[in-house]
């Protein structure tokens, strides 16, 4: 097993090996360069579990405002076909982080006291940048794994029987199982950053802030959700787990957002550019908007949180403006997935639906699963108010940001990761041909190709929508087809399968699934079939 400082070492040359790239040259990734010959800060607003429709700006129905994104929006570039690389939360942040698909390794979450999901071979972003002098830091939810196991004592028993839960992800430990005071290994500092503020996860252990690699406040208690403010929508969906005694999930959002403003206001005063990447937990349950904002939407305590996420927003943008910074700073706004399953009842109780004008929800195949905001903002170079249907994904921002920077990725680095830079230049319509979506199954993939989607299996949802809301959305029964077929640009909701009129269509895009799968490297050498 490698250890912490094995894995130091690791990162150290893989630093050393990407620079020696970049000086040698030898994949050169673009022709284009920053047309500022100032190097950009890059600031990354990541949502967790935001739905396509929830903002105001691309979708006339909603019933939540979000001034501060419209806002964004209107000074930048919003794309209408951004995607994630997952309906569900650690892959996504791992091919953002990576620009490499996450099933290429992985499918699923890191669990509760899960490992880190970084090979320390893999360049990160974060990395890159550093290699380009960046300070690099990230604030909020992490959940892409630490070394816990190397962290608990040897000696350490669960907090709780386990007869019944055989899974390692069921295992609940207690505050004394771990060493409190020493460094946690393998997260946030082992991949890139310079510095972490965060409790990791949100519903989570360890309940706690952690900064950097320690915790701030040690755990001395089990989670009891009892102690807390009542829900004020859905579950509190919190596995159990460590807790410092005074923890309390509301001041999420506020102290992360604070201590987003003080890093900006601190970096103005720095020679070093910086990159920041924020990741909020929000609107992902437990639903919990501060009191603040109850009542600041029309759609229910999920909107009012929307509207908190939306505020924090603004604060951390009027920040990076009070600071001067704005001007040379790349700002980029998506979520990890689509909503939750709670956006079936709110599309009923406030005519609101998280998706819209898509078919699917977080977990899905389907568009409403991975089909997420997207906005970029570059002043000077970015044309204000512009709106791209390029088919764009996360896994991109690896390849741009080298692009920006003018760093050259190793062959063996950023696989999937294509180069937005023309398209933000306005040089270009398109540099995407193909998308491939997952669940968290080795078996339910997805191809995009063109305005064609196929979902290689027998249905893109990955739990059953209710009846009623089928119903009212006008979505027909599943017809017993093996696979679906949609062409979007007819059909964007995603409601006639097409299969079985295109089976020579539906044969050729299994291939290229498979040669996507197998070839281990989309980005320069795939064409659309």
């Amino acid at each position: 097993m490698i250890r912490y400082r094995d894995m130091n070492h690791l990162r150290l040359q893989r630093i050393t090996l990407f620079i020696m790239a970049t000086v040698s040259a030898l994949v050169p990734l673009s022709s284009h360069a920053a047309t500022d010959p100032e190097t950009p800060n890059i600031l990354i607003l990541y949502a967790d579990d935001m739905g396509y429709g929830d903002l105001n700006c691309q979708n006339s129905d909603s019933k939540i405002p979000t001034v501060h994104l419209d806002r964004l929006a209107s000074e930048g570039m919003r794309f209408t076909d951004g995607h994630s690389s997952s309906g569900v939360c650690t892959p996504s942040r791992y091919a953002l982080l990576t620009g490499r698909y996450h099933w290429r390794k992985f499918y699923g979450i890191v669990n509760t006291f899960g490992p880190s999901v970084f090979s320390p071979e893999r360049l990160t972003l974060p990395e890159m940048l550093q290699a380009k002098g960046y300070h690099t830091a990230a604030i909020g939810k992490w959940h892409l794994g630490w070394d816990w196991d190397s962290y608990r004592l040897s000696d350490a028993e669960p907090a709780r029987p386990n007869t019944t839960q055989k899974k390692r992800k069921n295992i609940v430990w207690g505050p004394d199982a771990f060493d409190w005071s020493k460094p946690i290994p393998d997260g946030p500092l082992a991949h890139g950053f310079d510095h972490y503020f965060g409790d990791t996860v949100i519903n989570f252990p360890p309940y706690c802030w952690i900064e950097d690699d320690r915790v701030i406040d040690v755990p001395d208690v089990l989670m009891d959700t009892k102690q807390w403010k009542p829900i004020k929508e859905g579950n509190w969906e919190c596995r159990p787990g460590p807790m410092y005694h005074d923890w309390d999930p509301y001041e999420n959002i506020p102290t992360t957002t604070k201590h987003a403003v003080e890093y900006i206001e601190q970096q103005a005063d720095q020679a070093e550019p910086f990159f920041l990447y924020f990741a909020f937990p929000s609107p992902h349950a437990p639903i919990i908007p501060n009191d603040a904002f109850d009542g600041s939407s029309q759609a229910g305590a999920y909107g009012d949180f929307v509207v908190e996420t939306d505020a924090a927003c603004g604060e951390i943008l009027r920040a990076l403006e009070a600071s001067g910074q704005a001007d040379n700073t790349i700002v980029v706004f998506s979520a990890d997935n689509g909503a939750e399953h709670y956006a079936y009842e709110r599309d009923k109780k406030y005519g609101h639906w998280s998706s819209g004008p898509f078919r699917g929800l977080k977990q899905d195949i389907y568009e409403g699963g991975h089909h997420v905001p997207f906005i970029i903002r570059w002043p000077k170079v970015v044309t204000p108010g512009s709106v791209s249907k390029a088919l764009v994904s996360q896994i991109d921002l690896m390849a741009t940001f080298a692009a920006v920077t003018d760093s050259t990725l190793p062959k063996d680095q950023a696989e999937d990761s294509h180069n937005l830079l023309p398209l933000l230049e306005g040089s270009a319509s398109s540099v995407r041909p193909t998308l491939v979506h997952s669940t968290w199954e080795r078996t339910g993939f997805g191809l995009r190709s063109g305005d064609w989607v196929l979902i290689n299996k027998r249905t893109g949802y990955a739990r059953k929508p209710k009846h009623d809301w089928l119903k009212r959305h006008n979505y027909p029964a599943e017809d017993g087809s093996p696979v679906e077929l949609y062409n979007l640009a007819k059909d964007i909701g995603q409601r006639h399968n097409l299969a079985s009129q295109n089976p020579e269509r539906i044969q050729a895009m299994q291939a290229a699934l498979k040669t996507l799968q197998d070839d281990g490297h989309s980005a320069s050498r795939f064409k659309a079939p």
